[in-house]
């Protein structure tokens, strides 16, 4: 029996063991169920507003949240939630906290603004290869991929590493390998920032491969593309 608060963690999302927790309905289901229970969108900002004036503003952030996903185009509500993330985000000392509330207050306000895309040069160089490749996985589209089947061996001569990956069913995964387990699709020899390159859209230039050199070209044409412009605090 695993204690409440433990989570379960990649691609299994999160349960904390409490079963009404478990097949919860989506946020815009849950809100619209939970303000029509409580009356109507006006008794749920008459609500917030006087938790807010009480100064609980965790809670009236709850309840405005709860009208804005019933009903994201709802003014008034927009307007309530964001004067509480303003003044969550004022109070906040920990600069995340301020940087959420704030930029969901904006959000609100504004909508969504468009932000540039890109890693910089000294973040990369932090990478190691599994954090690369994690990256990867997440963004592999499993209705798109599922009839793919292919294994690629990936060996770093700037790291002296060798990595397996495979992806079947939808689903990406790798490993670190010795030399010389044969089998695979296609081996690449690289360094890393060439790989950092290569899944940022940049030429393979200097990479050398055997085997099948469409592997890497099903491979990336499998990845959803990163959205950086979603919203945080709107449906």
């Amino acid at each position: 029996m695993l204690p409440t608060g433990t989570f379960y963690q990649r691609y299994l999302g999160w349960f904390d063991g409490n079963p009404p927790h478990l097949w919860e309905h989506p946020p815009v289901e849950n809100a619209t169920r939970y303000v029509e229970c409580m009356g109507g969108a006006s008794r749920v900002m008459a609500l917030a507003r006087d938790y807010a004036d009480q100064g609980d503003l965790r809670f009236a952030a709850t309840l405005y949240d709860h009208v804005v996903f019933a009903d994201p185009g709802n003014t008034d509500a927009r307007t309530g939630l964001a004067e509480v993330y303003r003044r969550l985000g004022e109070g906040a000392e920990c600069g995340t906290w301020r940087n959420f509330y704030l930029t969901g207050a904006l959000e609100l306000r504004e909508g969504v603004r468009p932000v540039p895309l890109g890693i910089a040069a000294g973040m990369t160089a932090g990478l190691s290869v599994e954090q690369v490749f994690d990256s990867m996985a997440i963004r592999v589209n499993g209705p798109k991929a599922w009839d793919e089947h292919l294994t690629i061996d990936w060996a770093f001569g700037d790291t002296a590493e060798r990595h397996r990956m495979t992806l079947s069913n939808g689903v990406l995964i790798h490993r670190r390998v010795s030399d010389g387990i044969g089998g695979a699709d296609l081996t690449l020899t690289l360094n890393r920032p060439q790989l950092f390159g290569l899944v940022t859209g940049k030429s393979a230039e200097g990479i050398t491969s055997t085997g099948d050199a469409g592997a890497l070209r099903r491979l990336l044409a499998v990845l959803d593309g990163a959205e950086p412009d979603f919203p945080i605090v709107t449906p």
